[in-house]
């Protein structure tokens, strides 16, 4: 399976935007939250409203060495990628500690059943009152009641979501490649060139 094509269990793409990234604070966790959107299937980020060419740079040069397809993209305000997100038929799930929760609530059935694209949407700083409408988001989730990271909890959204699959994913292209050990690390790198360590 390729990180270009989702995971048997999703409907279609899902895309992670990210809202509230202050460029002066953030860097290192915006960069995780994208990181872990490639790395569990999401088809995409979007990093709304702000343009932050250190992200791109590193998301970039992660997907051309470890292979897969994964679009990118920033400065696009979040207002705009909703509109087109629902023009084109997809849901809108924003991830919240406040919003259903994951494991008590059938919400991750209702998402599914919907058969549609989903974006996702993290915050980084506390989100406007409006984003818990149904005016910006269907799905309002949590994935537990108690102060989290927004990456834990886009971690075990995608891989519930998922249903798992996505952590034996293949990425096409991949230049690099982690062979799982026991003990101690082992990397392989296109021409079947190995780094031990």
């Amino acid at each position: 399976m390729a990180n270009s094509q989702p995971p048997p269990s999703s409907p279609r793409k899902t895309v992670v935007l990210r809202w509230g990234h202050r460029p002066q604070r953030d860097v290192r966790l915006t960069t995780h939250v994208a990181l872990t959107a490639r790395a569990l299937c999401a088809s995409g980020f979007v990093l709304s409203d702000v343009v932050d060419p250190n992200i791109e740079l590193t998301v970039k040069r992660i997907t051309a060495h470890w292979g897969g397809t994964f679009h990118f993209e920033m400065g696009t305000p979040w207002k705009k990628t909703v509109y087109q997100w629902r023009q084109n038929g997809g849901v809108i799930v924003h991830l919240t500690a406040y919003g259903e929760n994951i494991q008590t609530s059938d919400v991750l059935n209702r998402i599914k059943n919907a058969n549609r694209d989903v974006l996702v949407v993290v915050g980084s700083q506390k989100v406007p009152g409006n984003f818990y409408s149904s005016e910006v988001s269907d799905f309002n989730v949590s994935v537990g009641n108690q102060p989290h990271s927004e990456c834990s909890a886009l971690a075990i959204f995608l891989d519930r979501y998922f249903e798992g699959k996505e952590l034996a994913a293949d990425f096409d292209g991949a230049k690099m490649r982690i062979v799982p050990r026991v003990r101690g690390k082992e990397i392989k790198c296109d021409a079947e060139k190995t780094l031990n360590g």
